[in-house]
């Protein structure tokens, strides 16, 4: 059960009840996690503007960014940033069968080598202690230029950020993240726990 209710729309100042629209209009619905957040507008507000500038803006493709962060909350072991990621990851092309490999992603043969190394970087930046190495940086190097490489630490500190949040408030999870979750994620031993 969530820690903290989710404000509803009525309750929020006329920004946030913009961004709500945006929310809606873009994946359905008006994630729990700023709802909660939203009780400091300025958090939420800022939330929602760094989420734009990280996944939304650049050169990496967003079904890698969704990607990436997906990884990173698997090894964060967040459920409810899993979900999200898995739903996001669909809505930018990614198929369900690559949702359900990513973390295979080493020997599958759905992922690049460019793929590889920021799925790599990934999962080794979202453990504790951290094990991002020279070497990571390297393998980035030969595919993503230093740009590229910002957008996809930021994808990686954006969650480290979300995954604490919403696995601290055990944020409640949506419908329409837990159906794609159910359905591409279900040959792996993601459940939906705490977030129900």
């Amino acid at each position: 059960m969530a820690h903290l209710r989710p404000l509803d729309r009525e309750e929020m100042d006329d920004e946030l009840q913009a961004l709500y629209q945006h929310y809606e209009n873009t994946r359905g619905f008006m994630p729990n996690s700023i709802r909660t957040m939203a009780r400091r507008p300025n958090i939420a507000k800022r939330f929602g503007a760094l989420n734009q500038a990280v996944l939304y803006e650049g050169t990496v493709s967003e079904e890698l960014k969704m990607l990436v962060s997906l990884i990173s909350s698997q090894a964060s072991g967040c459920r409810y940033c899993q979900s999200h990621m898995a739903n996001l990851s669909s809505i930018y092309k990614a198929s369900d069968k690559k949702i359900a490999a990513v973390w295979e992603f080493e020997s599958s043969e759905l992922f690049s080598d460019a793929e590889r190394a920021a799925l790599r970087l990934a999962y080794k930046a979202s453990l504790l202690p951290n094990e991002a190495s020279d070497g990571d940086f390297a393998e980035l190097a030969k595919h993503f230029d230093e740009g590229q490489v910002v957008e996809i630490v930021a994808s990686v500190a954006l969650f480290g950020f979300l995954n604490r949040w919403n696995d601290t408030m055990s944020t409640e999870l949506e419908t329409l993240p837990k159906q794609v979750a159910e359905r591409a994620l279900q040959e792996t031993d993601w459940e939906v726990g705490k977030h129900q």
